[in-house]
Parts: C-alpha cells; structure tokens; sequence
C-alpha cells in the first residue's frame, strides 16, 4: 500500500477543511452508484476555493489526482478515484445569491438540489432539471453529469441552465466562464475554430446527447458558450467552485395524468405524439416496477405526464386534453397535490427497486440511460429487447420517454469470470445498437468508465481524438479524474465486487431475502443515497442519524459502504473486530427505517446487530449491553423482590442516580424510568374476569407494558373487552400442552409437578444490542411457552411497537431453522389490526379531537399504520402524526454518549410537531421510548392509543350512569 504520509501532512499544513486519510474517510469514498470502486488516498472537504486551489498545487506537486465529488450518486463510476477526492457536501453547499427579478441563483457546488429549490419556491421559481436523485444530489454533480430529470421536456438539462461557472483549472487558475468565449483557457477557441465542420457535423442531435464533450456549445452560433460546453465534462476539465444558474417560472396549478397502456411498447410509441400538447413531463415505466396497491389505472405500462397551468381548473384542462388525445387502456388525473407526490414517489424510486428482479434477484447499473431520438423509442425498445434475450439477460427498461432516455438495471453476473465476459459483450453491442438508432451512450448521468471505453462507436476516432485534444488544453497533466471520458479506464475494471469474499461468511441472521448471504445483503445498496436526505418527508423515517450529523459514516449508504469494506479487508482490516465499523455503527438507532425507505430494502437495524455479535463475541461488552440489554431479566428481579418502590427512592437521589448511572453506560442527562410498583400481570392476575362471546386473542405482555407502563396493557384490555373480545395472557408454564388458560394458569395439576415458571419475551433488547445467543435462547424458550397459542391458531397482540416488529420479523429471521418462528411472526397483530381483524363491527367511542406524536419507526418500517389510521378516525381523532424518529429508540438515547444525536433527532420532527399543537391536541406515542421521550424532552405526557381509547370508554360509561 502507497504511503501517503507525506500528502496528508503537506494538505493538512495548507487546508482549513477536514483532511482525512483514515481508514473510513478513505472507505467512504471508494464508491459511488456504479459498479465500480477505486480506493482513494485521502479525502477532503475544502472550505472554499483558496482550500481547493491549495489541494490542486499539491497534488499537482505530487503527480497526485484529484477527484471532485457531490452526492457520491454518479452511476458510471466519475465519483470514485485513486487520488484525493474533494468533498464539497460538508462546508461549500450553500445557496450564495437568489435574484427573484433576474431569475438566477448563485450556488456552490455542494449545494443540494432541494434546498435551492426550497429557497425559490416562495418566489414563484424553481430550477427546471430535477433527477430523482433531487432530494441529495447536489449542483456541482448536476453540472459535471450534465444531469435532466422529468421536467427535461419542459426545461432542459442541466447545460441549458447554467449563466456562468466559476471554475480552477488543474494548473490553479480561477476561470469565469460563459459565452462569447468567456473564461476560455488558452488555445481553446484556436482548437475549435480550426474543427468547426466536425463540430457541426460530428454531433448527433437530439434532446438528451450527453456523452462526450459538448465542444459544439464552442460554435459562433451556439454563442461560443465555454460554460455549456463544460457541463458534462465530469470533473476533467477543472473544479466549479461556483455557479449562476437561470431559474424558471413554476406553475401554480399541476395535474398529473396517469396513462395506462398495454405494453411498454405502445407507452413508448405514445410518448412523442404528447410533446406538441406541452407537458412538463412524459415519464414511462412498467408494471414490473410499480408496487401492488399503487392506485395506478389499468394496464401494463403507463406514462406519468404532468401539466401545469395559472389555476388548477387550467393544468386539469390541459391534462384532460392529453387524455383525450392519448389512446388509452385507462387513465387517472390527480391534481391534489399530496396525491400526486405519492404517484411520483412510486417512479423517483424505480432507481433502487430496479435493483432487484421480480424474483428477488440483482441487477446492476451500467447501461442506464442511453437516448435515442424520442420518435424511435418503440422500434429501440423492441430491438434492446432482443438484445437483452440473445444474452439471456433479463432488465425493465423505465424513465424520461418523452426525451427518449431509458433508464434499466439489468441482471447482470458480475461475480465470475463467464458473467463479466458477457457484461461486455453485451455492451459492445448495445453501444452498436443505440448507435444505429441515432442515440447517444448516455442521455442523463454521464460516461464515466461504463461508457467512456466505447465512444468511439458513438462519435469516430477523430472526434475522440478531438476530446483527448480538448482534455489536454484544460488539464495538460492529466490531473482531474484521469481514465474518465478521454484514455478510459476499460469498462470491466474495477468491479467493486470483485474483492468480497468468494465463500458466504458465517453469520447468525437467516437473511432470506438475500439467500442466506450476508455479501448479497452488503450488496443491497447501490448508492442511491436516499438515506442521505437532509429533510424527512411525510412518514419516512430514514435515516435519523444522518439528519442529526450531516456525515455520511452514519447514513445507511455509509454504514453499507464500510460493511463491504469490511468483507473486503483492504481498507478496514479487522474484520468483525473492526473499530471503524464499529463506530459507525454506534450511532444506528436501530429504528429500521432503511428497510422500508431504502428503494431496496437495506436493513441496518440487522447487519449492526449480526455486527456486534461477532464484534464482542469473547470479549468484554460495553456496560449498556449489560444495563440495558439485559434489561427484562433486571426487572423480572426487581418484580420479584417487590423493591420497585424502594428503587424509584434510590433513583430520586442525584447522588445515587448519577453512581447507577456510571456504572450501567448510561447519559448522565438522562433521567431513570420510574419503576411500575404493580406489574401488568400482578393486576391482571387480581382482576374479576370478565365473559365475552368474541374471538379469544392473546395479550403479549411486553417488557415494557409489564414493568413500565402496565396502564397501557390495562386500557388495552378494557378496549377490547369492550369490543367483545376475550382476552387472555400468554401461558408461563413449560412444558405445558394443551389449551390456553385466562391468566396463564396451569392447563392442568399434573403440570405443576413438572414444570417451572417462565415468561416469553420478544428479545428486542438483546437483538439490538447483539446479544444474538441469549436472544436466540429467550426466543426459543419463548416458543416453548407459545405453542399452546400457536396450536389454537390465535392471534396475538402486542402492544409495544418494537415488540410486535422484532416478533415479526427479527424472530423468524434468527431463529431461520425453526420452524414455530413464522407462525409465531404471521399471529403476531398490532392493537388496532387486532380490532380490525377480529371486531370489524365495534364502533369506537367518539373521542372527537385532534392528534399530534409520532408514528413509531418499527410501525412505519414493519407492521404498518392503515388499521391504526382507520381506528383514529373512527373514533374522530384528526390529524396526521410525523414520520421520523423519536431518538430514544430503546437503549440507544439512554446510552452514554447519544444523548446531544438523540435530542436532534427529536428535534427534526417530534417535537416540533407538539409544540406546534393545539392546546386540546391528544398526543399519541404508542412506543414506551417514544413516550419517554416527550417526557424528559418535553414535559409533555404522550399516550398510547388504548389509553385514549379506554378513557374515552370510561368518560361514556360515567355520562350514562349520570344519565340514570
């Protein structure tokens, strides 16, 4: 391995940035969203353009490359390098100038696209190009992929709004560049003036031509514009430190019209004959890639074309007249808006669930954006089509039709010899078939090394030669990101697979859904970066430490990337022992946000907890794993002892407190929980029972409703009590067999004989702590206790969010070999889905007021809210609850350390949500973290959604005595 010892002092003596050449800086970067990965030797992050003009000098000193990098989403590899990669999303991402009267917004090239959007939208303005990528790509990557989006139809590329571009050449000049040749290096107008009828001729014209340079933007009549003709360039012409862009006039009014048609083919035919009618977008996709449920009409294929108009009576008229102009299997228009962002939603994520073949299988990037004239789209399909079966490979081609860019994963092997072979030979020709239909390699997201190798095909030797002569005026060192666009690097190097491990590691998750292979796990992300968004919407939880820190170690994309590392073992070295993942890691909540929200289902809740299995196995855990993590056998002690009063006196004293916290890894800003001086289960065993005729279901009683919270567990009986069911607690008896007594009593008197007292347990507190061994004994025993519940096929309710997510799905994935672990996941219900399911005719009482909280993150990411919404309802409790985390998560807000990331995590949409309620605003937790949370942060008391229930049952029981 290089030593680059040397650099990192010299940049580290010149550069006020963060400067890193550790090991998970470097890990980081080594990817971006292609299939490619280079290992850089060093990372960083310029403060403004004096930093980056003092990393040029040097690296030019050194012979050193220098690779420019924004949201790290490029899909053919131009983000990744050898050399020193500048990071320009921590300090230079800001939004410098924004001129409504000019319509023009000076911006730094880290500046993320959303925010700049944001910022305009009060003006009436937005920037026109708008990848799906909009929510974490940032300006300098745009301009240096020459990127589109959806509104390419209506508003261009990237290229066709850019005023001027502050630039540094390799050599450290600082360029303004525009037209009439502004900022134009030294010999580059004499390049162009001497190859003007190569320029005119050489250059295919249609909407969507990226590939390449743009050199005839260079021509008189194209205004000799040196900024356009720099968009596009990757990175190897020099670094933007700043940009004016042009901004647009958005429309007041949208409407979205849905059109379905048979077949991608006739939506592809379709597309073009749309463009005279004006929309904004014509976006196509199949039904391979739309979700069940979608709500989208009838068909196998549809185009997603937008309208926009001064009113919405206007953009509905004129998306009708698109309907009526399109023939069509069926059509929708939607003009609410909240409607119409869950419509977009479903095409924006096709760039990650593309990733994955109906069947569940991979696919890859690589061919994903050529273009063709928008009229041949059909006959391209058809024949890219044919192309892909020849090889025996299978994608689903979706994107921009009505500029004739398709975007498609296809199932590529990249993980043999045989697979590799084939990948480029199908590349070869279907570089040869876009050729032939008069397109372009790339038509949004750049060459890169995907395509770079094969533009000879595209444009002729002499044009080629023509880039590498252009390349050599701006950057006669080759400096900037060197083996891109011009003497590329070949297209089958630097597969990012090719250093996983060729066997399956031993792990102790089942991971079904990846075959039982933790490297096909790894895999999952592609580098999307969805996780990396700065603001959550609507419900979405991903990913809360992201939001809190700004770093990329703790977005999901940058745990995933130092996992890979890790099975590598050329960067991170240690393996499981690995220190680097491991502090990453630290700051997962757990919340399992990325398996809903990552387009393809990345479950870092999972790989930290397998991680810190075999990161502490034999070895000394942190004092929380214990406290904590242990916590169910603590207070099942304490419940027997009966000392909870005289503990909650204890922890009353700040001496005491702060000792046991010490001692048990806790922050010290914390507050203990105060202990329940009755169990859950001691009331319940005291209670009168009470007769029903409905359905008997099972209440589980959690750790935290039976040691914590037992109000919770006693309004949830009286609800469903009150809806005729009749209820029952788990049985405590092994091995008990035989039926399911009220209060877990022993099924017969034989039994006392021979078997011992026990509770079942769902195990999340070892599972997030990796405890994976006790949990997988708790669980087992678990089983043992169920199987009574199991055998009467009854359902189970479990009212702790978190519970009821790590008995549906962390249960059966642990317990793989065991076949009571689904059945017990598939009887698992939430409180309201129980209703639902099992009370479908009880009429909640009327509780009739707002809500305000938090929909808990395990709900949003595993069981679901729609029974929880219809319930709410029924009982006329109005309102929307926030998405996100509440940052208590379990143990992990309680955790030394966490607490200043737990709070922010708070802040970013729980709280204030509550500060922004009305004062008779109900506020709903359902989780006992969510609740502790409001509590200690807040001072407000949040509740469970039985509890409000039970009370208002109590309120009706109490008015009709007092009627009588």
């Amino acid at each position: 391995m290089t030593d680059h010892s040397g650099l990192e002092a010299e940049l580290r003596g010149c550069v006020r940035g963060e400067v890193g050449f550790d090991a998970t800086a470097r890990a980081l970067m080594t990817m971006d969203a292609s299939n490619y990965r280079r290992v850089p030797a060093g990372v960083v992050a310029p403060r403004d353009a004096d930093d980056v003009a003092a990393v040029l000098g040097v690296c030019r000193a050194r012979g050193v490359p220098v690779v420019a990098r924004g949201g790290g989403t490029s899909i053919a590899g131009q983000a990744t390098g050898t050399g020193v990669v500048l990071d320009f999303t921590r300090h230079m991402n800001g939004l410098l100038e924004l001129d409504p009267d000019t319509r023009t917004a000076v911006v730094q090239p880290g500046l993320v696209l959303d925010r700049l959007q944001r910022a305009a939208a009060p003006h009436g303005l937005r920037f026109g190009p708008d990848p799906s990528t909009h929510s974490r790509c940032t300006l300098g990557g745009m301009i240096g992929n020459n990127s589109c989006g959806s509104h390419s139809v209506a508003w261009g590329t990237t290229a066709d709004n850019v005023r001027e571009l502050s630039v540094l050449t390799a050599r450290g000049r600082r360029l303004r560049l525009g037209r009439d040749w502004a900022g134009a290096p030294e010999g580059l107008r004499e390049l162009a003036q001497g190859e003007l009828a190569r320029l005119r001729t050489g250059f295919p014209d249609l909407p969507r031509r990226i590939s390449g340079y743009a050199l005839d933007a260079l021509l008189p009549e194209q205004g000799a514009d040196v900024a356009r003709s720099f968009c596009g360039s990757e990175g190897t012409l020099g670094i933007l430190t700043e940009a004016v862009v042009r901004l647009v006039e958005a429309p007041r009014a949208h409407a979205l019209a849905v059109l379905g048609y048979g077949d991608e083919g006739a939506a592809a035919e379709a597309a073009a004959g749309l463009l005279p009618h004006g929309p904004l977008t014509v976006e196509g996709m199949a039904a391979d890639l739309v979700p069940s449920g979608a709500g989208l009409p009838r068909g196998g294929a549809w185009l997603f074309v937008e309208t926009g108009g001064a009113s919405r009576a206007q953009a509905l008229a004129r998306a009708q007249a698109i309907v009526r102009a399109a023939d069509v299997v069926d059509s929708l228009v939607v003009t609410d808006p909240a409607a119409q962002r869950t419509l977009w939603r479903i095409r924006e994520d096709a760039s990650g669930t593309a990733t994955r073949m109906p069947d569940g299988s991979e696919a890859w990037p690589g061919w994903e954006d050529c273009a063709v004239p928008p009229a041949r789209l059909g006959a391209y399909l058809r024949d890219f089509r044919a192309l892909l079966s020849s090889h025996g490979l299978r994608g689903t081609p979706y994107g921009h039709f009505g500029d004739g860019c398709i975007h498609v994963r296809i199932d590529f092997d990249l993980l043999t010899g045989p697979g590799i072979g084939r990948f480029r030979r199908f590349s070869e020709e279907l570089a040869d078939l876009v050729v032939a239909h008069g397109g372009s390699l790339s038509g949004e997201h750049g060459d890169g090394q995907a395509r770079a190798e094969l533009l000879p095909r595209m444009y002729g030797a002499e044009t080629v030669r023509l880039f590498e002569r252009a390349k050599a005026v701006w950057d006669p060192d080759d400096l900037l990101n060197p083996g891109m666009l011009v003497r590329p690097a070949p297209l089958d190097a630097d597969l990012r697979f090719s250093v996983l491990p060729s066997e399956p590691v031993e792990v102790a998750f089942g991971y079904p859904a990846d075959g039982g292979d933790f490297r096909a796990a790894v895999r999952r992300c592609v580098g999307v970066a969805k996780c990396r968004t700065a603001t959550a919407a609507g419900s979405a939880v991903m990913c809360p430490s992201f939001r809190a820190t700004g770093e990329e170690e703790h977005s999901t994309r940058g745990r995933a990337r130092l996992l890979h590392e890790m099975l590598a073992g050329e960067l991170v070295t240690d393996g499981w022992r690995s220190t680097e993942v491991r502090d990453a890691l630290d700051l997962c909540l757990s919340c399992k946000g990325c398996r809903t929200d990552c387009p393809v289902g990345v479950d870092m809740a999972t790989y930290k907890a397998e991680f810190l299995h075999h990161h502490y196995a034999g070895r000394r855990r942190p004092a929380a794993h214990h406290s904590m993590g242990r916590l169910p056998e603590w207070l099942r002690w304490v419940a027997r002892t009966r000392t909870a009063p005289l503990l909650n006196a204890l922890a009353s004293v700040p001496p005491l407190a702060a000792a046991a916290k010490r001692l048990g890894g806790i922050a010290p800003e914390r507050r203990l929980p105060r202990l329940a001086a009755r169990t859950f289960t001691g009331w319940w065993r005291r209670r009168e029972p009470v007769s029903g005729s409905g359905d008997l279901v099972v209440l589980w009683p959690d750790t935290f409703t039976e040691h914590l919270s037992p109000s919770v567990g006693r309004a949830a009986v009286r609800v469903l009590e009150a809806a005729g069911l009749r209820v029952a607690l788990p049985p405590t008896l092994l091995p008990g067999r035989g039926g399911i007594a009220r209060g877990g009593r022993p099924v017969s008197a034989a039994a006392l004989l021979t078997v011992r007292r026990a509770r079942v347990c769902c195990g999340l507190t070892y599972l997030s702590t990796g405890q994976l061994d006790r949990a997988r004994t708790v669980l087992r025993r678990t089983l043992d206790l169920m199987e009574p519940v199991l055998a009467a096929g009854v359902p189970v309710v479990v009212l702790e969010p978190g519970c009821a997510a790590a008995l549906r799905t962390d249960l059966p994935e642990l317990l793989h070999d065991d076949p009571r672990a689904p059945r017990l996941a598939s009887a698992v219900r939430t409180f309201a889905e129980v209703l639902e399911q099992h009370a479908p005719h009880w009429i909640p009482p009327a509780v009739d007021r707002p809500v305000a909280g938090q929909t808990h993150c395990h709900q949003h990411a595993v069981l679901g809210d729609a029974p929880d919404r219809k319930l709410r309802a029924a009982a006329g409790l109005t309102g929307e609850l926030s998405g996100g985390c509440c940052g208590l998560a379990g143990d992990f807000g309680f955790q030394r350390g966490h607490f200043e990331v737990s709070r922010a995590c708070a802040e970013d949409q729980l709280l204030p949500s509550i500060r922004g309620a009305a004062e008779d605003t109900v506020i709903l937790a359902d989780g006992f973290s969510c609740r502790t949370q409001l509590e200690q942060l807040a001072g407000t008391r949040g509740r469970h959604l039985a509890e409000v229930l039970a009370e208002a049952l109590d309120e009706d029981t109490k008015r009709e005595g007092e009627g009588k």
